[in-house]
């Protein structure tokens, strides 16, 4: 058993370390030639990570942008023989390390190419230079890219605004999306048979339905600069999802150095995000001042500031600006990064700055974004929830 393994630890090496390391890994014993399955995998691997006869890193030809048909060869391979997750990798390392574009501006290529997030900001930052013939299959990967969104977050994110502003209020009104779990069961104990081993309700509790008119704004207030791509994408969808909820008013604005506000665009998820223009400068303080017009009742208002904080404008004018919006009234959360990649990079020194205004600073992944809309509506800390976001700055991260 313990030769087994060991064989297929080498074979693994192999696969990891190419073929220059075929002859070495034979003399350790592990010379038994591999499947054809694992042939396949090799070569689809050199083609990014090996060598080529000169010894030059990556020499397949997966880089190259002219050899279309070996590239959608490639493409199959990889879909044959990985796992989507695996997949993403690599896609990513072909597009970075290589420099693979031309797979962006193929429609065939954007076809065969797993949704990816990463690989959809890219697309967006340079969807004014793809060709005409790409153009309906680029949407049609940020489509993709938009319904993995909302099947992840719509749902929680509707529950997260029905538990925030109706948590006191019940209605006889059935409805699941607003069913009080933990007082249906706690009504209903005195039902639970044992025999079956299942609780019988005699009746249903459910939060009252939110109003049909908006009694609370939220404001999402985008960094388009090309280093926020992914969190353009997440917040963007989100500010979609918010806008189709009644109860809630909802704004999107996306800004570099000029502002622009996107909220007429909500009930497009794909459009709203094409009006995203990754890549420029960046002026924070304008985009809040903007903001700060949209603001009626700053006690019922809470402001997404999503943006690394890498001032391009007046640093004072931003603090000031937030200041305001704080003694205001308005709930003002900075997200430094919407991403599960791990720490962000964004500018720590004005990071602490903003949170000395007792205004929480942090990233957050895409997955605790409920959660983190259910606190801010309640208007809760988030100090308690540090060990669950994947980043955090001097007060509240």
């Amino acid at each position: 058993m313990d030769n087994i393994d060991s064989k297929q630890q080498l074979k693994r090496w192999r696969l990891i370390l190419g073929a220059e390391a075929e002859q070495r890994i034979e003399a350790m014993g592990g010379g038994s030639p591999m499947s054809a399955e694992e042939l396949l995998m090799d070569s689809a691997l050199s083609q990014l990570y090996g060598t080529d006869s000169n010894g030059n890193a990556g020499g397949g030809t997966a880089g190259h942008g002219a050899s279309s048909p070996k590239l959608t060869k490639w493409l199959g391979d990889l879909r044959a023989l990985f796992a989507p997750m695996e997949i993403k990798v690599i896609q990513r390392d072909a597009i970075q390390r290589k420099g693979l574009k031309q797979l962006l501006f193929e429609p065939e290529m954007l076809d065969s190419l797993e949704p990816d997030i990463s690989t959809g900001a890219l697309l967006l930052m340079l969807k004014d230079q793809i060709p005409k013939k790409a153009k309906d299959n680029a949407r049609q990967f940020i489509s993709k890219i938009v319904e993995d969104i909302n099947r992840r977050l719509s749902d929680d994110l509707k529950r997260s605004v029905t538990a925030a502003l109706n948590r006191r209020e019940h209605s006889p009104i059935p409805s699941a999306a607003a069913l009080d779990y933990k007082l249906t069961v706690r009504r209903n104990l005195k039902n639970y048979d044992p025999e079956l081993k299942i609780l019988l309700p005699e009746k249903f509790y459910f939060f009252e339905r939110a109003s049909k008119s908006a009694s609370r704004t939220v404001i999402l207030d985008i960094d388009q600069s090309g280093s926020m791509g992914e969190s353009a994408i997440y917040s963007s969808v989100m500010g979609c999802i918010l806008a189709s909820i009644s109860a809630l008013k909802t704004h999107v604005v996306a800004f570099d150095t000029t502002v622009s506000d996107l909220t007429e665009h909500c009930g497009d998820p794909v459009e709203l995000l094409y009006g995203i223009q990754l890549g420029g400068g960046t002026d924070i303080e304008k985009s809040v001042a903007y903001c700060s017009e949209l603001v009626s009742e700053p006690a019922k208002t809470t402001m997404f500031l999503v943006t690394d904080l890498f001032e391009g404008g007046n640093r004072n004018g931003l603090l000031r600006r937030l200041s305001e919006l704080k003694t205001s009234g308005v709930n003002v959360i900075v997200l430094l990064a919407i991403s599960d990649r791990g720490k962000p990079c964004y500018n720590s020194q004005l990071a602490e700055q903003v949170a000395e205004l007792d205004i929480p600073c942090f990233a957050c992944p895409p997955e605790k974004l409920p959660e983190l809309l259910e606190r801010a509506l309640k208007r809760q800390s988030f100090k308690d929830m540090s060990s669950d976001f994947i980043n955090t700055t001097i007060k509240y991260l």
